[in-house]
């Protein structure tokens, strides 16, 4: 996907002088990973690169690598022109991606970061015990860290990243120690400007992070959650759909690669490719590239496509 974003501008996260401060607290001196941290956010400064689009043609090429999702890339289309007529960085409601599994939902996700030129962070909110994971727990804790979001902030290179809060519908684990809590804060772009990690204790400005969440069952998450998002249902692609993503996935791994296998796939490769689930393409295929040159060929046939290695799943069959 050629690049059609400039990096065009720096964004304040944090104070420096506000972590000064809090190094001199305490809580840091007492404890050596926290002032690591602070020694950290100090040495990488407080801004970030933050993402301003050139054209919302940015977004054209998943209108055909993931055809299922054009509702949501005409709808993102307007959120890059109206940042274009600003001169602002990229902005859109937080979306929620709701399907049964295997529609390609993570892989838009991706392919949309990388459409902006922005970051990347992936959440499993399935594993997802406590709200901590994502905002940090007190360093009063033993063995305490910052979350994921502030890590992402820190390390990260934008101040824009695409976070992808995965299988939302599945965050369990202890209710008081809610991990859809913080979520009320971070989806909210007023509250989320002024964000502070249990852990770093230092406001930082989480109100440009792009959010992604995906989810089965709509019915299992909060409703003040779903009132913070765009919902978009997201249906399987039809037939001519899912060539459409088998061949994008093909082109996506030899680009990435110097193989000698051929430009195209046969159309017998890609009517096989194209009956399994959006999710397992990539997989079947880099086992299909392996399977061949054991096999000393340079090219696919429709036997290296084995879905019977989906890990025991049924594969899905025509559409």
């Amino acid at each position: 996907m050629d690049s059609v974003i400039a990096l065009a501008d720096l964004q304040s996260i944090y104070s420096v002088a506000e972590v000064d401060r809090a190094a001199e607290d305490g809580a840091a001196r007492r404890n050596e990973g926290l002032k690591s941290w602070y020694d950290r956010m100090r040495e990488l400064g407080g801004s970030r690169y933050i993402i301003k689009p050139s054209t919302a043609a940015a977004v054209d090429e998943l209108h055909e690598t993931s055809p299922n999702f054009a509702n949501v890339v005409d709808d993102l289309r307007k959120y890059l022109a109206l940042a274009i007529a600003g001169n602002e960085a990229v902005q859109f409601t937080p979306l929620l991606l709701l399907g049964e599994p295997g529609l390609g939902k993570t892989y838009f996700a991706k392919k949309l970061a990388q459409a902006l030129g922005t970051g990347f962070e992936f959440v499993s909110m399935s594993s997802l015990t406590a709200g901590w994971i994502l905002t940090g727990a007190s360093a009063q804790w033993n063995n305490a860290r910052p979350g994921k979001v502030a890590h992402t902030l820190i390390d990260g290179e934008f101040a824009n990243p695409v976070v992808v809060l995965d299988e939302i519908d599945k965050a369990g684990g202890d209710s008081r120690y809610d991990p859809m809590g913080a979520l009320y804060t971070l989806l909210e772009r007023d509250t989320a400007a002024h964000f502070k990690d249990e852990f770093i204790d230092v406001d930082m400005d989480a109100s440009h992070i792009l959010w992604i969440a995906t989810a089965n069952d709509e019915s299992m998450i909060p409703e003040p959650i779903l009132n913070r998002m765009n919902v978009y249902a997201i249906d399987r692609p039809d037939a001519a759909g899912a060539r459409t993503i088998a061949l994008a996935v093909y082109h996506e791994i030899l680009d990435a690669h110097r193989w000698p296998f051929p430009p195209e796939p046969t159309e017998s490769v890609l009517e096989r490719l194209a009956a399994v689930p959006a999710r397992d393409m990539r997989k079947l295929l880099l086992d299909a590239f392996g399977t061949a040159q054991l096999a000393n060929r340079d090219y696919l046939v429709p036997e290296d496509i084995d879905a019977k290695k989906l890990c025991g799943r049924k594969a899905r069959v025509g559409f």
